[in-house]
């Protein structure tokens, strides 16, 4: 049995040529790979303005990035424990609000990779 004919509109019978410097298509297929794209999908739903999928994150930083969310989350606990029991001096309350904030940094950080 044969393949259904696609419609008319959902064919790519158009062909578009580009040029465009070798700094310029290294962005090109840098972005694309980074999202894990070929670059005519990735140029055709840039110019159509489509939304592209997020940054893809290696299995590394993924690990990290799990790694850190468990810290955070003991973080949490005993942040929540101190609150509770009222036993934490001060600087502990300190200290802990600026250990978030640097996970928080890290979690960006890897995003951005």
């Amino acid at each position: 049995m044969a393949r259904p004919k696609k419609d008319i509109e959902s064919l790519k019978a158009i062909r578009v040529n580009v040029r465009m410097t070798v700094n310029e298509y290294l962005i090109v297929s840098g972005n694309a790979a980074t999202l894990g794209m070929g670059i005519p999908d990735y140029v055709r739903k840039k110019i159509t303005s489509r939304p592209l999928p997020r940054t893809k994150i290696t299995p590394e930083n993924r690990q990290l990035f799990v790694e850190l969310s468990r810290i955070g989350n003991n973080i949490n606990q005993l942040t929540r424990n101190s609150h509770l029991r009222m036993h934490a001096p001060k600087s502990l309350f300190y200290q802990l609000g600026k250990l978030r904030k640097v996970i928080h940094e890290l979690k960006s950080e890897i995003k951005k990779r």
